[in-house]
C-alpha cells in the first residue's frame, strides 16, 4: 500500500487537522519526514499552504486545532504544536498551547524544525494591490521604468509572464522583457 493510503485510511479520507475532505494530500512532518506513516500527515490544500507558507495565516481556519491537537497520532500532535505556536498572539490559540500536552520526544520532535519561532508574519512578495506573487505568474508594469543599465524602457500595461521570485528580498521579482533578464518591484506590478 502507498503512504498516501495508509494516511487515508488512517483518517477516513478527510484532513487530520481541519477535517475537510477536499485536496487531500500526504505531507512528511519535517525534519523527520521520511516515508513512514508515523512521520507523516493527510492534510488539505488549505492547511499546507499555510504550514508550508505559501499561503497567509488564516486565524480563523485553525480553530480547528482546538480539536485536533488531541489527536492519539504524534505527527498531527506536533504540527498543531507549531501552527498553535506560530499564532500565539491570538488568545484562543495561546489558552490551547497552555491546555496542550506534548510526550517529551515530540516536543523535541516538534522543536527541531525552528518552525514554531515564526509567529505566522511570514513575507510574501505582494503586488500593488497586495495580492501575493508566486513564482511563474504573470504581472503587469502599473507605472513607466527604465532599466538601469541598459536603454529598455518599460511601459505602462507591459506584461511579464512567468517571473520567478527573489528569495532574499521580497519587494523584488525576475522576469524576461524584450529578450532580457531584468529585476522589477513588486509595487510597480498587478498580478496579470
Amino acid at each position: 500500500m502507498s503512504l498516501e493510503k495508509d494516511l487515508q485510511g488512517r483518517a477516513n479520507n478527510a484532513c487530520e487537522l481541519c477535517s475537510s475532505t477536499n485536496a487531500l494530500s500526504a505531507y512528511a512532518v519535517p525534519p523527520h519526514g521520511g516515508n513512514g506513516l508515523s512521520d507523516a500527515i493527510l492534510v488539505c490544500e488549505t492547511c499546507k499552504s499555510q504550514i508550508e507558507k505559501r499561503a497567509e495565516l488564516d486565524s480563523a481556519h485553525w480553530q480547528c486545532l482546538n480539536t485536533s491537537m488531541w489527536s492519539e497520532v504524534p505527527a498531527v500532535q506536533v504540527v498543531a504544536w507549531r501552527m498553535l505556536n506560530r499564532l500565539k498572539n491570538d488568545t484562543w490559540a495561546s489558552d490551547a498551547l497552555d491546555m496542550m500536552y506534548l510526550a517529551d520526544e515530540h516536543l523535541e520532535w516538534a522543536k527541531e524544525s525552528n518552525d514554531h519561532l515564526d509567529t505566522g508574519g511570514a513575507d510574501f512578495h505582494r503586488d500593488v494591490n497586495g495580492q501575493i506573487l508566486q513564482n511563474g505568474d504573470t504581472v503587469v508594469l502599473v507605472k513607466m521604468l527604465d532599466v538601469k543599465g541598459s536603454s529598455l524602457s518599460l511601459k505602462v500595461g507591459t506584461v511579464v509572464k512567468n517571473i520567478r521570485l527573489v528569495a532574499d528580498n521580497t519587494e523584488h521579482i525576475e522576469g524576461r522583457v524584450e529578450n532580457q533578464q531584468v529585476v522589477i518591484i513588486t509595487k510597480y506590478l498587478k498580478k496579470g
